[in-house]
C-alpha cells in the first residue's frame, strides 16, 4: 500500500509516519527510512541529526538510505513484501531538483523523475509512506522559484493522492484521514 502524509512544518507528519512503521515492525515487518534531505548548510544538518535521534528512541533498528536525487531507483531495488518504508521527504526531493543548474536541466529531470515514480508507486510490494510538505495553503509567495515550488509540490501531492490507497494530513501532531 502507498500513504501519502501531508503536514506543515512540525506538524507531527513524520512522526505519525515511522509511528506506523514501527506498529507494523511488531507484526515482522523490516522497517527502512528513505532521506532525501541534504545537509548542505549547518541549520539542515541539526535538522538532519534531529531525525536520527527521534528514530534512535523508537524500538526497532531502521535501515537508513540517503537519497537525494534518485529516489525511484533506490524504492525500487529495496521495496519488498514484509517491508515498510518512510521517504521523508518528497517536497526536499523536489526542491533537490529545482535546484539543479542549468534551469532547463532541472525542469527536464524533474519532470522525468516525477513520472518515474507515479509509475512506480502502484507496483511497489510492501507498505510506503510518503512524507511532504503540504505549502499550499498559504500567500504565493515572491519570486520565480519559490512559486514554481508551491506549483510542482501541489500538483505532485494532486497526482501521488489519486494513485494513493490512503492519503493523511497531519496538523499538530493529530491526523485526519482524507482517503482511505
Amino acid at each position: 500500500m502507498n500513504h501519502l502524509i501531508l503536514g506543515g512544518a512540525r506538524s507531527g507528519k513524520t512522526r505519525f509516519a515511522t509511528q506506523a512503521a514501527v506498529a507494523l515492525a511488531a507484526k515482522g515487518y523490516e522497517c527502512v527510512y528513505l532521506a532525501t534531505a541534504q545537509a548542505l548548510d549547518s541549520e539542515m544538518h541539526e535538522r538532519i541529526t534531529r531525525h536520527q535521534l527521534d528514530r534512535e528512541q523508537d524500538s526497532i533498528e531502521w535501515l537508513t538510505y540517503e537519497t537525494p536525487f534518485e529516489l525511484v531507483e533506490t524504492l525500487k531495488a529495496i521495496a519488498r513484501d514484509n517491508r515498510v518504508i518512510v521517504v521523508d521527504c518528497l517536497t526536499l526531493w523536489l526542491t533537490n531538483h529545482l535546484l539543479i543548474e542549468p534551469k532547463t536541466q532541472s525542469e527536464e529531470r524533474w519532470r522525468k523523475a516525477k513520472t518515474m515514480l507515479l509509475q512506480a508507486l502502484p507496483s511497489l510490494p510492501g507498505e510506503v509512506y510518503l512524507v511532504s510538505n503540504e505549502v499550499g495553503c498559504g500567500i504565493v509567495p515572491m519570486g520565480e522559484l519559490s512559486r514554481r515550488f508551491v506549483d510542482e509540490a501541489g500538483w505532485l501531492h494532486q497526482d501521488i493522492a489519486k494513485i494513493a490507497d490512503e492519503v493523511v494530513l497531519v496538523t499538530a501532531g493529530l491526523p485526519m484521514r482524507l482517503k482511505g
